[in-house]
């Protein structure tokens, strides 16, 4: 069972055999927290959005049509990222968390002063560039699938992630400089 394709575990879950779906989980949860995660920087809500995709999965597990899952997931992932947001917006006295790296990863002292000043620049772009620069870097997500998550072409995505990294590498140098 466990090398069967996404698409084809899915297309089981959507006939009706939802013991797929841990699967499906146990492949996606830590990719989908990540997500989550880097874009809001809070582990708790990160897990509550995690938690609520896999809801959303099971609740319109119909309406999945044999397409890219990973696509079709981020897409939900991006939808329920964006409704937190907006409803967020309006009360947004959100510090930056500590705790940035939850990546299993060691980290020496001095590249944890980096990181922390990586993740700084991050979180000042705006929420579409910061999204691209996850989804693509830090989710490994390739070009394609990023397009049809977002609806732009491969050629406008590969301009909106260049324009989103040069932001980025612009604030992270700055702040070195002062």
């Amino acid at each position: 069972m466990k090398n069967l394709t996404d698409e084809e575990l899915m297309i089981q879950v959507t006939n009706g055999d939802l013991n797929k779906l841990s699967i499906i989980f146990d492949r996606y949860h830590v990719h989908l927290y990540n997500f989550f995660n880097k874009m809001i920087q809070d582990k708790t809500i990160s897990e509550d959005l995690t938690q609520e995709v896999f809801i959303k999965v099971l609740k319109y597990r119909t309406s999945y049509k044999n397409g890219n899952f990973t696509s079709w997931i981020f897409t939900i992932a991006r939808n329920i990222f964006s409704t937190y947001y907006q409803k967020r917006k309006k009360e947004r006295t959100h510090l930056i968390n500590d705790d940035i790296c939850s990546n299993d990863k060691e980290i020496s002292e001095g590249n944890e002063e980096a990181i922390d000043h990586l993740q700084k620049a991050l979180l000042q772009l705006t929420v579409s560039d910061r999204e691209l620069i996850v989804m693509h870097r830090l989710q490994e997500i390739n070009y394609e699938q990023i397009a049809e998550i977002t609806g732009n072409s491969i050629g406008a995505l590969k301009v909106k992630m260049h324009r989103a990294l040069k932001k980025l590498k612009s604030i992270y140098f700055q702040n070195i400089e002062n």
